[in-house]
């Protein structure tokens, strides 16, 4: 690596984050179906119709994994619970195994020295709360506050931080209008309740977590940099509704207790009645801002088809694994804009930011030179923006395991840690050899 930690302010924290789902083996300990279990199930939304049942089998493995993380000088690990594991049916009766887990969890982080930074969510919502509407029914606000409640009871008195939703954008959009995560929908309507639903329930849960004496509680949002195909005047104009609806939507929804003019175009006629009255609980105080970060789109309008009647390309830019261009620029501007339109000085953590690389076992080792390029990259981003006056207090890498990539099942390579999933033998990886080397000088 070309940075070292010493090169950062005294106590910046860095990193490693997972999920739930991808890594823990969704078919152990009593946990109950979800959404994704169902999503997967339908020929053709996964390939080779792969599921989290066994992912990683983190469940059983986690202490080995988090020695890796202790062994590579991490300070903080970045990790979800399920709700499905903690309440199978996503309401009622919790599932003992499940908070014991968590609960054996944690523990073992707190021994390694390393700080618990929990997500409330992840993405793997009960199938038995997906069957009454799930994101799109107006009662999931209070459902999730109640999880909050069950799962922070148990661990709550041991996290440095929490964040309620990863990714409102990819629970919401990605997830109901364009079908690609479960549940697959494609529909306005839909879209426009999860996207407000979400951000209530985030806010519910905030409350409940600040009604136990919690502090350090935060958000964690998805950015991508949305560039103009051209300099038409009608790729800037689309370039900015992808913005509005990727970008500025959550955010503005928390900090600002608005959604943009530009999303509501689109959205306004399908959301819920009254949707202005619930900003209070939206916006409730943050203590931290998370920004996830990978890539840019080329955006350029579609004058033919429905709003926000644009199409999605990509440029001339390398690319990694994904398909996704590789623009370390992104970070920086996405930072700068969080700090100066959004959080103000709130700290700012870099949440998630990796790469997806064709990894291969090349006589027991793992060369992957092109993540240390890009996290390379992007750190130096991350040091720009410190340098320019921006309170980035944290960086957590994307990921520590190979692991179960949603759609696209076990073929993309996120890990710092390879995995061999056969037999789930862990094997470092080049990057995490160099991580472990910059952050002990």
């Amino acid at each position: 690596m070309n940075f070292k930690r010493s090169d950062f302010p005294a106590g910046f924290l860095f990193g490693a984050a997972t999920s739930s789902y991808q890594i823990e083996g969704h078919a152990f300990g009593g946990a109950g179906p979800t959404h994704w279990d169902s999503f997967a199930a339908t020929p053709g939304n996964v390939v080779r119709a792969e599921t989290g049942a066994t992912a990683c089998d983190h469940y059983h493995r986690y202490e080995e994994d988090l020695d890796l993380m202790q062994a590579a000088g991490f300070d903080a690990y970045r990790f979800s619970t399920s709700w499905a594991r903690v309440l199978p049916e996503g309401r009622g009766t919790p599932n003992a195994e499940g908070l014991d887990f968590y609960d054996r969890l944690t523990d073992a982080m707190l021994e390694r020295g390393l700080r618990p930074c929990a997500t409330l969510y992840h993405w793997e919502l009960p199938q038995a709360l997906a069957d009454q509407g799930g994101w799109r029914n107006a009662d999931m606000p209070e459902w999730f506050a109640d999880f909050t409640h069950v799962i922070m009871g148990r661990i709550g008195d041991r996290m440095h931080s929490v964040a309620p939703i990863n990714e409102p954008w990819c629970v919401t959009w990605l997830s109901h209008f364009l079908g690609i995560h479960a549940p697959g929908m494609r529909d306005i309507r839909a879209t426009a309740r999860a996207m407000h639903h979400v951000l209530k329930s985030h806010g519910r849960a905030i409350e409940v977590m600040r009604d136990m004496g919690m502090t350090n509680l935060g958000g964690v949002f998805n950015m991508e940099a949305a560039l103009p195909a051209s300099s038409s005047r009608d790729d800037f104009a689309a370039a900015a509704r992808y913005d509005a609806y990727y970008n500025r939507f959550f955010l503005q929804g928390i900090f600002q207790r608005s959604y943009p003019e530009l999303v509501l175009e689109g959205l306004e006629p399908h959301l819920p009645a009254n949707w202005q009255d619930d900003f209070a609980t939206i916006g409730q105080p943050l203590d931290w801002v998370g920004l996830n970060y990978y890539t840019c789109k080329r955006i350029s309008a579609d004058p033919e088809a429905a709003w926000p009647s644009l199409r999605e390309g990509v440029g001339p830019l390398p690319q990694t694994q994904m398909g996704w261009e590789i623009y370390p620029q992104g970070l920086h501007d996405f930072i700068m804009r969080t700090a100066k339109e959004y959080a103000g000085d709130l700290p700012i953590l870099i949440t998630e930011n990796g790469m997806a690389n064709g990894d291969m076992l090349v006589s027991g080792a793992v060369p992957d030179q092109p993540r240390i390029d890009y996290l390379n990259a992007h750190i130096a981003e991350v040091r720009r923006a410190i340098d320019e006056g921006a309170n980035v207090q944290g960086y957590f890498c994307w990921s520590l395991l190979d692991n179960y990539e949603w759609s696209l099942g076990y073929e993309k390579r996120f890990g710092l840690v390879h995995v061999d999933f056969d037999t789930l033998k862990r094997t470092p990886k080049a990057s995490y050899d160099a991580l472990k080397l910059a952050l002990s000088r």
